[in-house]
């Protein structure tokens, strides 16, 4: 496990103060938690992207579902009738 220094503003270090006092934890704790969350957090975005990038490049190259049957599909949804989306 490694060690980081990190400096904080005043006002920033009595919100860590005041958080880490009210959940009786340490600095160090709330610290590793809120990056712990933030990696995630950045993890899931550039996924989110990754994703995006894909299907602007599938719409590119016309791999799309036309809206009739998305809104057929749709409709089915709630029902005994209800199937797998359309595909492309």
């Amino acid at each position: 496990m490694g060690i980081t220094t990190v400096r904080l503003q005043d006002d920033v270090e009595q919100e860590l103060d005041s958080i880490a006092t009210k959940l009786n934890r340490s600095k160090g704790w709330v610290i590793k938690e809120a990056l712990v969350e933030y990696l995630a957090k950045q993890q899931l975005e550039q996924q989110r992207w990754q994703e995006t990038l894909q299907a602007m490049e599938s719409a590119t190259q016309g791999r799309v579902v036309d809206a009739d049957s998305v809104h057929e599909w749709l409709a089915q949804w709630g029902t005994e009738a209800e199937q797998q989306g359309p595909k492309k």
